[in-house]
């Protein structure tokens, strides 16, 4: 117990987590001063749960019905015909040629029959195109909603204005309801992202959206333990604009308004490249690591918190690399074949959109998403 209790005491330090000759108790939760109280940050786990109720049911009494009345099937893939011996070779491993030529000759198939069960065997495993626009459905829902939220609440505050009112004062800086608010409810939504990224459509992108998802709610939960919500509120603000039209371009594209699409995901490419490349970085990041190093003297816990701010802008800058090479390979096939994506292939995929914020955030990844996200 005594280990336990000294490794606690060391990791709650003060002189990690707060300015020098700042305390826990000068910032300590009272109906005057409502400070963040890390005892809060239990909230959005519950609160998790019921987004996906919420989601469920919405997707379900709402966004299927829509996307029913738009001409969105919910059929499956043409389903492969029951074959052990290539069920097994599909599910144990990524099948090379070798493999395929050994198949084919056990089986006495020709190597494209093998080929072409194993490519419908793996259409199989995909979502129909309903399921997919019920899933951007309820994200572009809770983007439009929090970035304007957001907004609303942040646009009375002084550091929207001027940022350098995350830093004046600190840390005494209380959390206002609906501030308070703004935060559990993003933590709740990138918690129910990380449970249900499992369940979900499964994006090329995976791992680097976990990440995303992950490294927010460590921003958040950071930020809201150090009492630097008011950067966080910004960075969330950044975050979501772009998030909104990425998932309502996909919805058009599930949609078969392929016109409607293309007007959406130029608009989602700018507006990503001037928030997370543009606003992001030289508005938000050089305020964390210029400016505020000249008001509030530096602590460990800020570097931590700022490196993660740097950890995002990385996974943006990998993010923004694939929103350019999509919209430049559309563009000259659209050029040249006169349509940016077929849906003629037997091996269609998403492959124009498939990315999550490609989270958002980027959101996300993401998100990331992202955000703080």
């Amino acid at each position: 117990m005594n280990i336990l209790k000294n490794i606690s005491s060391a990791f709650w330090s003060p002189n990690i987590w707060l300015p020098h000759n700042i305390t826990w108790a000068d910032i300590k939760p009272t109906p005057l001063n409502k400070y963040a109280d890390y005892q809060h940050l239990i909230y959005p786990l519950p609160m998790a749960l019921v987004l996906l109720v919420i989601r469920y049911a919405l997707e379900r009494y709402c966004f299927a019905p829509v996307g029913k009345s738009l001409g969105i099937r919910n059929t499956r893939n043409k389903k492969a015909t029951p074959n052990e011996i290539l069920e097994k070779a599909y599910t144990s491993r990524k099948i090379k040629h070798k493999q395929i030529l050994a198949l084919a000759k056990q089986l006495d198939w020709s190597e494209r029959q093998v080929e072409r069960w194993l490519r419908l065997r793996r259409a199989q495993d995909k979502p129909s195109t309903l399921t997919k626009f019920c899933e951007n459905s309820w994200r572009c829902l809770y983007y439009t909603y929090s970035f304007i939220y957001g907004l609303i609440i942040l646009w009375n505050k002084p550091w929207l204005w001027d940022i350098k009112h995350c830093y004046y004062n600190y840390p005494y800086h209380p959390v206002s309801n609906d501030v308070w608010w703004y935060y559990m409810i993003s933590m709740a939504f990138y918690w129910s992202l990380s449970f249900s990224q499992f369940f979900d459509v499964k994006r090329k992108d995976f791992w680097q959206m976990f990440i995303h998802h992950i490294a927010t709610i460590v921003l958040m939960c950071f930020s809201w333990v150090g009492n630097l919500t008011r950067i966080g509120t910004l960075v969330l603000l950044v975050h979501d604009c772009a998030d909104i039209f990425l998932e309502a371009a996909k919805m058009a594209k599930y949609a078969n308004y392929q016109k409607v699409c293309d007007c959406i995901f130029v608009i989602f490419t700018v507006l990503w490249i001037i928030t997370r490349i543009g606003v992001y970085p030289f508005w938000i990041i050089h305020s964390t690591s210029i400016e505020a190093p000249k008001i509030v003297p530096m602590f460990p816990a800020y570097y931590i918190f700022n490196f993660l701010l740097i950890l995002l802008l990385i996974l943006h800058m990998i993010w923004t690399y694939l929103i350019l090479k999509i919209a430049y390979n559309a563009f000259y096939a659209g050029q040249m074949e006169g349509d940016i994506r077929s849906s003629s292939s037997e091996d269609i995929s998403d492959n124009s959109l498939d990315y999550a914020p490609l989270h958002n955030s980027v959101n996300s990844t993401q998100n990331s998403r992202q955000r703080i996200h």
